[in-house]
């Protein structure tokens, strides 16, 4: 290796310098070149780019991955250039648990045949969700994280170099300034023969030759200024060359922050487009999987129970069996009267007895009269026990007050578990 010394020590005193420079700058005992209004302008916007993306990047981060482990790992990945393994999300995980249950406890079981629709559904979830994490890492977090590392290292490496060459600027204007100081002060200097005493007696050649040499001490004195002082305002306008020119550099890039703005607005509306997409599918995926699950499972588990398609928004009429969202103000219209499977000439209220399991607790959203004796008065936010018996109307349950016991409409009724 070229092991320059002379080299070596031209930086370190050029480093020395600069210290000296801002150390002072900072105490207020230099001078400091101000840069131009517009300059400071795009570096304060460029800084204001630079967190607010690296803030956006790491929570984009996390929302697609939370778990910082897996973060971490892919980090190394990317790091080392290696293609990062696919890793099985949580809802495919899921669903492969539910189909593996489903082998042991029987496919033909009820319970069985609905765990494999259901891991099937997880799935279909799982996949989409990899697919928008796929789309979003590609589009959102990868230009971003192009600007972090490659756009930004170089703005910051030529504004790094701009702030020496303004220290490098002010050491050469407060170079010139002591040195014309010197060559003023050198120039005022007072006659020798002025200065000695008044006692001092010389003969008429020693003082002819004192006089010569004060003379010629004086003249190369100030030659020796004069040449510092040029040779100052050499120094000082090289710097100002080389200062002019990395501003101007750096102007340019700092501009492009304005381009940077408009990539990273299209890289924007392509991740929320991305995450449409996914919860398009999502709630596509869950209302097939409610659909498949009512009409394989209706004559064992009516309807009562399910949530119905009106809960998913589509509708606006109240939802009958909303546990997440509360009804309107207003009391929803009584529901009509259910066949004739429970009419007491048919089937008692007294006679119906409640399943070893499926009841609930439900709270009363709303007052509610009964129409005849086969129903249970209700008031409002009292809590009830319901149940469903087998051909039952889904708008109608059987509630249980104490003793009391009648026919109740869902809508009326908020089920709690």
């Amino acid at each position: 290796m070229d092991f320059n010394v002379k080299k070596l020590a031209s930086d370190a005193g050029v480093f020395f310098t600069r210290a000296v420079q801002y150390t002072e700058e900072k105490l207020g005992q230099a001078e400091k070149t101000e840069l131009d209004a517009h300059l400071e302008n795009l570096i304060a916007r460029a800084d204001c780019t630079k967190n607010w993306t690296e803030k956006i990047f790491r929570q984009t981060e996390v929302l697609l991955q939370p778990n910082p482990s897996a973060r971490i790992e892919e980090f190394f990945y990317e790091k080392l250039d290696k293609k990062i393994p696919s890793r099985i999300t949580n809802a495919e995980l899921l669903g492969q648990y539910m189909q593996d249950a489903a082998k042991d406890f029987g496919p033909g079981s009820p319970y069985g045949s609905t765990l494999i629709t259901v891991g099937e559904y997880q799935k279909r979830l799982g996949g989409s969700e990899r697919e928008f994490l796929q789309t979003s890492a590609i589009n959102f977090l990868t230009p971003l994280r192009n600007f972090l590392e490659g756009d930004w290292k170089t703005i910051s490496r030529e504004r790094r170099l701009l702030e020496n060459r303004r220290l490098d600027l002010d050491v050469c204007k407060a170079r010139l300034k002591k040195a014309k100081l010197a060559e003023a002060k050198a120039a005022a200097a007072p006659d020798f023969q002025e200065t000695r005493p008044r006692n001092y007696v010389l003969s008429a050649s020693a003082s002819a030759w004192d006089r010569e040499v004060d003379e010629s001490c004086l003249a190369d004195r100030e030659k020796l200024w004069s040449e510092e002082v040029d040779k100052a305002e050499h120094e000082l306008r090289v710097a100002q060359t080389e200062f002019d020119r990395q501003a101007e550099v750096t102007r340019l890039l700092l501009e492009g922050i304005s381009s940077t703005h408009v990539n990273h607005l299209r890289c924007l509306h392509e991740f929320v487009e991305a995450q449409a997409a996914y919860y398009a599918q999502c709630h596509r995926h869950m209302q097939d999987l409610q659909k498949e699950l009512s009409s394989a499972n209706g004559d064992t588990f009516p309807n009562a129970f399910a949530v119905n398609a009106s809960t998913s928004g589509v509708s606006a009429g109240p939802s009958p069996l909303s546990t997440g969202t509360q009804p309107g103000p207003s009391s929803p219209s009584r529901p009509p009267n259910p066949p004739n499977a429970l009419e007491s000439n048919t089937l008692k209220i007294e006679e119906v007895k409640p399943p070893a399991t499926g009841t609930r607790k439900a709270k009363v959203l709303y007052d509610y009269d009964a129409a005849d004796t086969s129903e249970l008065s209700l008031l409002a936010d009292e809590l009830i026990t319901v149940y469903t018996v087998p051909g039952m109307d889904p708008d109608w349950l059987i509630g249980e007050r104490g003793n009391q016991k009648g026919k109740v409409p869902v809508t009326y009724l908020e089920l709690l578990s």
